[in-house]
């Protein structure tokens, strides 16, 4: 790491002016929400400890990203966050939270992408699936010879020949997490309507939206399970049945690939090259929201931010690169930066 740089970083951030809302401090940034997201933060918040002596070190939990939000929008003040990382983007019905509660100035902050995977334990067959195939694993009811029927696959083999032999038995994120959304959207509604099931629910009577929430409903007794907590209890989950598959983030995968062997989605394999080409199917982008009002007013916030979008931090070989993250196109990376020091605002 350039300490130079970052020095200068450190001086060019010490000038930026904050938020003007009357916010107590917090002695330190507080930061919460995605488990995707977290290992970057801590990364940040632990360089920057270093980088910025003057400043306490940030505190990073988890929680998921519902969860993180949620804390963020409970309002403005001393004993709430000033940051809400999300491997999705705020929903209307939270910024109207935030908005409830006197949080009326957010700045969304882009600062790269994941893949979503899914991994089984690394001594076990291959899976190469398609949203297809997950939708028709997965889904709590599936067309069947022209009728919606519970879902009677029971093994992989049972939705393609092509699959393993083996027990349908798959670890899946919560709704708390940002990374369910994408799961529902990029695969179970991407399967349903490849597979014609999102018609044939249209033809059974189901309007549109009833259509494809009986897309992404997923079953139950066994087969689908929701996890709460972060990717380790999944892979500890997967320790525990061989057979199982989890759904991870991409990084969470690249640090455990001794433990676990990924699938491919549409014959691609996930990697920080495939979703920066767009050729993996299945990746987001990650945020972070910051509470504007606290601008200024809790030590290092400012900085914090600039620091996190910095090249040395989120960059081309920098250690959150390092660690599995896929950085944003310089040009988009420079638009956030100028985007934040503008006080650009989610719908201003």
């Amino acid at each position: 790491m350039n300490k130079t740089l970052l020095a200068g970083l450190a001086l060019g951030t010490a000038t930026m002016l904050g938020g003007t809302a009357m916010a107590q401090s917090n002695e330190q940034v507080q930061v919460a929400g995605s488990s995707t997201v977290l290992p970057y933060a801590q990364i940040v918040a632990e360089n920057f400890g270093e980088v910025f002596p003057d400043y306490p070190t940030p505190v990073v939990e988890s929680g998921g990203s519902s969860a993180g939000l949620k804390q963020f929008c409970q309002g403005v003040g001393p004993d709430t966050i000033d940051v809400a990382n999300a491997s999705r983007a705020i929903r209307d019905s939270e910024i109207q939270a935030c908005a409830d509660a006197g949080v009326t100035e957010i700045s969304e902050v882009k600062f790269g992408y994941d893949g979503i995977v899914f991994a089984s334990d690394a001594s076990g067959p291959d899976f190469a699936l398609t949203p297809e195939m997950v939708f028709k694993a997965m889904a709590a009811q599936v067309p069947q010879d022209g009728n919606v029927v519970d879902n009677p696959n029971t093994s992989w083999s049972d939705v393609d020949s092509s699959l393993p032999d083996q027990e349908i038995v798959a670890f899946i994120p919560a709704s708390n997490h940002g990374t369910r959304e994408v799961f529902e959207e990029k695969l179970l509604l991407q399967g349903c309507e490849d597979s014609g099931a999102m018609q044939a629910f249209m033809d059974s009577g189901m309007d549109e939206d009833g259509a494809e929430e009986a897309c992404m409903s997923v079953r139950t007794g066994g087969a689908v399970s929701e996890i709460s907590g972060d990717y380790t209890e999944t892979l500890a989950r997967i320790d525990a049945n061989k057979q199982a598959i989890g759904v991870f983030g991409l990084a969470f995968y690249e640090q455990n690939q001794d433990k676990l062997k990924v699938a491919t989605i549409n014959d691609v394999t996930p990697s920080a090259e495939t979703i920066a080409t767009g050729e993996y199917p299945v990746s987001r982008p990650l945020f972070f929201y910051v509470k504007r009002a606290h601008l200024g007013v809790v030590p290092g916030l400012s900085e914090y931010v600039q620091f996190f979008l910095s090249e040395q931090m989120t960059g081309d070989g920098s250690p959150t690169v390092d660690y599995g993250l896929v950085p944003l196109p310089a040009e988009e990376r420079d638009e956030q930066i100028s985007n934040f020091e503008n006080g650009v605002t989610i719908g201003s």
